[in-house]
């Protein structure tokens, strides 16, 4: 089924973006890209890519960070394993380390108001209410969203400083209208 056809039945989802290794901006623009091709999925909108300092170990460049919000059919698992493969391509290789530099990082952040806890994943996001790299980009795309919880997302905006956080140049953010010509 082409994104175009869409029916009912597909969930509004946020996915988080981050890359500090090997351009990082060219990275996350070939994520977006990827994103825009994801089967029975409709890339609806990407926040500006952000520059952020890693939370972990302070021993690694800056992080690019940016927010998507697409609408698809896939299940909470499927689009999961789809970020999964989207990782491998661009070279990411999973490491014990956690919050280690990377090629590519893909979080899946909401998936419509679903809350679910298994082994492999934690919807909402386990972290996003603390992190700056989130929220700000969330907001830009979302300003009236609230948590399936009920928490409004204006609400941890201003618990959440910005921590360095910056918006990068538009020269560095993808046009949705070029992402519609990789789609055909």
């Amino acid at each position: 089924m082409s994104a175009r056809t869409m029916n009912i039945m597909a969930e509004r989802c946020y996915i988080g973006l981050g890359a500090n290794l090997i351009a990082p901006v060219a990275q996350l623009k070939r994520a977006v890209a990827a994103l825009a091709l994801l089967p029975a999925t409709q890339l609806r909108q990407v926040s500006q890519f952000y520059s952020s300092k890693p939370m972990g170990p302070q021993d690694q460049p800056d992080y690019v960070n940016a927010v998507a919000a697409l609408d698809t059919e896939l299940s909470a698992q499927q689009l999961l394993a789809a970020l999964q493969q989207i990782e491998l391509q661009q070279g990411r290789e999973r490491k014990a380390e956690r919050w280690g530099p990377r090629t590519l990082d893909l979080d899946i952040l909401l998936y419509g108001q679903l809350q679910l806890t298994t082994a492999q994943l934690t919807i909402p996001h386990y972290g996003m209410r603390q992190r700056e790299f989130v929220l700000y980009p969330l907001f830009e795309l979302a300003p009236e969203l609230t948590l399936p919880d009920g928490t409004p997302l204006t609400m941890l905006i201003k618990q959440v400083p910005l921590n360095g956080l910056q918006p990068l140049p538009l020269a560095a953010h993808p046009a949705l209208c070029d992402l519609a010509q990789a789609e055909s």
